[in-house]
């Protein structure tokens, strides 16, 4: 029988999905393992919650029950259910991100875990039976600088002869505003640069587009900062080598996966100062700046694009610290220590 089954209720390939699928890929190496909802990029194909509940019943051999790993309200309360309603021989492992107090809800079913893993020491203060802080971590083999040192920008298709970009959902929190406020003081004197915006938007957000993109027309830059939409996987691996500076400017962000894919292939960051951003870039694989401050942010990006030079020393750092600070590997044996504890336990 399986001793590990990974839970993957979202349909959509959200940030979530992302961290749980490097993960999921190296693990399928290790466990007798199913995933159990929607699929996930390289990893097993998935089974039926059902099934998942049906395979639970028996312990795995030589193990006195399977653990199953949530990360999802919706799945947190199915684990719950198959344990304390239908008495499956299980124990819960939830991955917890958020720097801040969840709704009463979620905190209740993160009090009926048997254990928490925190990906960072601040998201550790919000959530209780926390076994481990285990930050994600990047798959540096999926994610890796162009092989010869020499991006190709113009293969990309977009326009100018270098890029810089913002990843994620479009949305205030997400700080799309200040990104697009910086590109629109900047670019003006650096006609060679292009920034994208790659991420989807959702209907309630569908204003908040429109308002970016009227500012954009505006100001005559509408060939040049320009929303490509939500990229798959593999397109993101192959278009992130090309970049000369990934910024993320959010609010508010939890942890943040991207930063971390752009800086396995080479690529420095400019954040606010939100997230894990400032462990990430702690070794100089890129800079911090203010919340919500698209001046400062323009500041350090007009900088930068002017040194390439300097841009080049923190792409090498920002390679260098994924692949020595947050490897993929790292993560996984992180986790894996927590499973080992809860089983050895009883």
């Amino acid at each position: 029988m399986p001793e590990l089954f990974v839970t993957n209720f979202n349909r959509n390939f959200t940030g979530v999905s992302g961290t749980a699928a490097g993960v999921v890929r190296h693990q399928a190496r290790q466990f007798d393992m199913c995933l159990v909802g929607h699929p996930l990029p390289g990893a097993p194909e998935p089974i039926s919650r059902a099934l998942a509940k049906s395979l639970s019943r028996t312990p795995p051999q030589g193990k006195p029950f399977a653990i199953w790993h949530v990360r999802r309200d919706p799945e947190m309360m199915t684990a719950i259910w198959a344990r304390d309603v239908l008495r499956l021989p299980i124990r819960i492992v939830f991955t917890s991100a958020a720097q801040r107090y969840h709704s009463w809800f979620p905190r209740w079913l993160i009090s009926r875990m048997d254990a928490v893993i925190a990906t960072t020491d601040r998201a550790a203060d919000f959530v209780p039976h926390v076994r481990a802080v285990v930050p994600h971590g990047v798959d540096t083999d999926r994610f890796r600088p162009v092989a010869d040192g020499a991006k190709t920008w113009a293969q990309t298709g977009y326009p100018g002869q270098r890029g810089i970009a913002t990843i994620g959902r479009i949305r205030p929190e997400k700080g799309t505003d200040v990104f697009v406020d910086t590109a629109l003081r900047v670019l003006p004197d650096h006609p060679d640069t292009t920034a994208l915006i790659i991420g989807k938007t959702k209907s309630k957000d569908a204003a908040f587009l429109q308002g970016l993109k009227d500012k954009i027309a505006a100001a005559g830059l509408s060939d040049r900062i320009l929303f490509v939409g939500e990229l798959g996987p593999d397109a993101l691996a192959d278009l992130l080598p090309q970049l000369d500076l990934v910024m993320q400017l959010p609010r508010y962000e939890g942890y943040g996966l991207a930063p971390l894919e752009a800086m396995s292939c080479g690529v420095p960051l400019l954040a606010s100062d939100a997230g894990y951003f400032r462990e990430f870039t702690a070794q100089g694989a890129g800079e911090i700046v203010p919340l919500d401050d698209a001046e400062a942010a323009a500041q350090n990006l007009s900088a930068l694009l002017s040194d390439s030079a300097r841009l080049a020393t923190m792409g090498s750092t920002a390679r260098q610290d994924a692949t020595t600070r947050f490897s993929i590997h790292n993560e996984v044996a992180g986790i894996n220590a927590v499973y080992d504890q809860l089983w050895t336990a009883t």
